[in-house]
């Protein structure tokens, strides 16, 4: 699965397929409509092309030689209403059109062609204007399919009969942006992990719907887009579950479906609808039955790989990697295999012999398909999504694929998606179905969650009927029963795994009912309890040292040094630390009251405004201690050090 783009696109015309788009929305109305239920706009992407782009009949060709040896076709083009009347216009002719020069052969007189005519953007910033050029004046430009991105061929200009066989074409001089697909703007959304679902039209449509109501169907359905899929039987190609290491108990596989389809032919182009698709969605055509596969997972949301079918050995093993394994993937990368991988293997000497590929995350260079293949197997599994996770990381292969297996797949789409795939692939590529069908399931039951009816009350604050509980769990896909004992019985959708507990389902509810119901209430202040035991036993050991200090000088600005005071190691006396310089308390720096108050006294040099006396005992000189970091603004160099006050001691 070879993609290029991290999230969904969303082109309007596509999602219509699924959905009753309201008349007159934009990529702008759509984002709004989708932010509502959680989808969040990433980026409006512009038309690819603007201006005039219309449909030209060849009236006349003539060849000329440039000065430059190079040979170009002087044209006169009709283009309906834009034509010059006879006789008027850049260059007058006697025809009603428009002269333009073309370098390309690949056309001749009453070919229908695609013109852009001057005031046209095409891609790549490339404006449309008229312009001389090898004697003539060039007014507008028959196209290429590069030069329109419709395509890497500028080899010759489109010819429409011969580029889109199967379309009926417009008449001369029609507008034919939209009818090409080049004029819609694609809007891009962002998906959390847990609405992997979301990454598919299938998904976006559902929230489109969720959102305004429109009515939605169900592509994953059978016979919606699909025909009912046949039951598995015994003449299915053989495969076979080997996972003897789960990861957390879980199985790396719990489904697996096969379906062949035989004499397709190898050079079958791929239909012109489904290339702008999925140019659109960011991906690129390779071949039919790799452009199927990638066409069904942005549809439905279901990863698929196309094998060489004349290139596998029977059965396909999926089987956990084996010590010193490694595999060449389709990127020609050559990845050391952890025991952890989840591999899908085949067996030409022995069960799991031979890996084709990492389980959900990127096929092997062997058995892809070729552009002599002729005979398909399509492959559509559900894997683990931890398996699945942890490879990608591991190896860095952050496939389209791997990123929806690891957000969680449908488990019930597999064999719709395969019987989707095998008819997109005989309508257009030939080729009859296989009656032999593989379709091994080992699901687990569905998940089943017990929601109290208040409880959606008691996590948003809005009081929900438990009518309109059910209404909007069963909008979500759930199956709701109930509610007995003030109880609903709540089964979550196959392509919801991210619904567990009762709160992801009021979450659900809040989302679709809409989060702007949900009041904003101040949550309602506790009770003050005054200071704690700790509080009040600090502030009177410093009110009572403040009021016992014997340097007067210092009593003015003790508060706040004695909010710091710890009693020292010696539980002698008390000190004074100012934070953030605090030094070591050191015992043998042992100083007397009489001697502290008979100390001379000096100014301190470090102090500004007030300017504190400090005993000369209590100098640096006589007591030399390590600071941590350099003084600060508001203490002196020295420490204070204070003889404990009377009733109280370190303990306190």
């Amino acid at each position: 699965m070879e993609g290029e783009t991290d999230m969904p696109m969303v082109p309007l015309s596509w999602l219509a397929d699924h959905v009753d788009v309201v008349d007159g929305t934009d990529a702008e109305a759509l984002a709004a409509a989708l932010v509502k239920v959680g989808l969040e706009e990433e980026e409006i992407h512009p038309a690819r092309v603007i201006g005039p782009l219309v449909v030209g009949r060849v009236l006349t060709r003539v060849e000329e030689t440039a000065s430059n040896g190079k040979v170009v076709n002087y044209c006169r083009v009709d283009v309906g209403e834009y034509n010059d009347a006879p006789g008027t216009g850049k260059e007058p002719s006697e025809l009603p059109s428009r002269g333009i020069i073309c370098g390309a052969h690949n056309f001749d007189v009453d070919d229908l062609v695609v013109v852009s005519l001057p005031g046209a953007v095409l891609p790549g910033d490339f404006q449309i204007a008229a312009r001389k050029t090898y004697g003539h004046i060039s007014d507008g430009m028959i196209c290429s399919a590069r030069e329109l991105g419709l395509g890497e061929d500028h080899d010759g200009i489109i010819v429409l009969p011969k580029y889109f066989p199967d379309r009926e074409i417009p008449a001369v001089g029609t507008d034919i942006v939209s009818w090409l697909g080049l004029g819609e703007e694609v809007l891009e959304i962002n998906v959390t992990p847990d609405r992997g679902y979301c990454f598919s039209m299938r998904g976006i449509a559902r929230e489109y719907s969720h959102s305004t109501g429109a009515a939605f169907r169900d592509p994953g359905l059978p016979g919606v887009i699909a025909a009912e899929p046949p039951a598995a039987n015994a003449d299915g190609f053989p495969v076979v579950f080997a996972d003897d290491a789960p990861i957390r108990g879980r199985e790396g596989v719990d489904r697996f479906v096969a379906r062949i389809v035989r004499g397709t032919n190898p050079a079958a182009p791929t239909p012109r609808w489904m290339v702008d698709r999925l140019e659109a969605a960011g991906m690129r055509s390779l071949s039919l039955p790799v452009d199927i596969t990638n066409y069904v997972m942005l549809d439905l949301g279901q990863p698929m790989h196309a094998y060489d079918l004349g290139a596998l050995a029977a059965p396909i093993v999926v089987r956990r990697a084996r010590a010193g394994e490694s595999l060449v993937t389709l990127d020609d990368e050559k990845r050391e295999l952890d025991e952890q991988d989840l591999l899908i293997t085949d067996s030409p000497q022995g069960e799991g012999s031979r890996i084709i590929g990492i389980a959900g995350v990127m096929g092997g260079a062997y058995s892809e398909v070729e552009e002599g293949t002729t005979d398909i197997l399509f492959e559509a599994a559900h894997f683990d999504s931890v398996s699945i996770a942890r490879s990608a990381r591991r190896h860095k292969l952050h496939s389209e694929s791997s990123k929806r297996f690891e957000r969680g797949t449908d488990p019930q789409l597999p064999a719709v998606a395969a019987q989707r795939a095998v008819e997109l692939l005989i309508e257009y590529g030939g080729g009859t179905v296989d009656e032999g069908v593989t379709d091994v399931d080992q699901r687990a039951d569905a998940t089943v969650i017990s929601l109290p009816v208040g409880e959606a009350q008691r996590l948003t604050g809005v009081a929900h009927s438990p009518e309109r509980i059910a209404e909007l769990l069963t909008t979500v896909g759930c199956l709701v029963e109930g509610p007995v004992n003030d109880v609903f019985t709540v089964t979550a959708p196959s392509w919801r795994p991210d619904l567990t507990l009762p709160a992801d389902l009021v979450e659900e509810v809040a989302r679709l009912d809409g989060y702007d119901n949900i009041p904003v209430v101040m949550p309602t202040a506790p009770a003050g309890h005054g200071l704690t035991t700790a509080q009040k036993a600090r502030r009177l050991a410093a009110a009572a040292l403040a009021s016992s200090c014997p340097i007067r000088g210092i009593a003015r600005v003790s508060l706040r040094m004695i909010r710091a005071a710890r009693p020292c190691a010696c539980a002698t006396r008390w000190r004074t630390i100012p934070r953030g310089c605090a030094p070591r308390c050191s015992t043998r720096s042992s100083t007397s009251l009489a001697a502290t108050s008979r100390a001379p006294m000096r100014m301190s040099p470090s102090s500004r405004s007030p300017r504190l006396p400090v005993p000369t005992a209590l100098s640096p000189r006589r007591f030399p201690a390590r600071r941590r970091g350099p003084p600060t603004r508001c203490s002196p160099r020295w420490r204070q050090v204070f003889p404990p006050s009377p009733g109280i001691s370190a303990a306190s």
